[in-house]
């Protein structure tokens, strides 16, 4: 079982950057994808997207189209964290970030219902 802990949420002003963390309680395998998932406020979960994935075991990155940008996954192994950098933060980012991640895969993963664990979520909320 695998639990994944989120943190650096918080408030900024457009134009702000936050870093996200997520460590899991356990050891992260190479065969493993992670991901950052956001659920707008006001949208349902299965309405949310994943904004970013990781594959651990190569380093594989995959960031959404149109945050490409602006957003950058990393990992860092010694650490078994994996962290979400969002920089020029705007307020359409607002949204609950949740960390996931799914194990036996062998590249990143972009679909939401394919990820087996989850977070609890962190909040974001960019200020105009």
């Amino acid at each position: 079982q695998v639990q994944l802990v989120e943190s650096g949420g918080g408030s900024v002003q457009a134009g702000g950057s936050l870093k996200l963390s997520c460590a899991p309680s356990g050891y992260i395998f190479s065969s493993c994808a992670m991901a950052w998932f956001r659920q707008a406020p006001g949208k349902e979960r299965e309405e949310g997207e994943v904004v970013a994935s990781i594959f651990i075991g190569h380093d594989s990155k995959w960031v959404k189209d149109s945050e490409q940008d602006r957003f950058t996954i990393s990992q860092d192994k010694a650490k078994n964290t994996v962290y979400l950098q969002m920089n020029n933060l705007k307020p359409e980012d607002t949204a609950k970030y949740y960390c996931a991640a799914v194990v036996g895969v062998r590249w990143t993963v972009r679909a939401p219902l394919e990820y087996d664990y989850w977070g609890q979520g962190t909040q974001v909320t960019v200020s105009s």
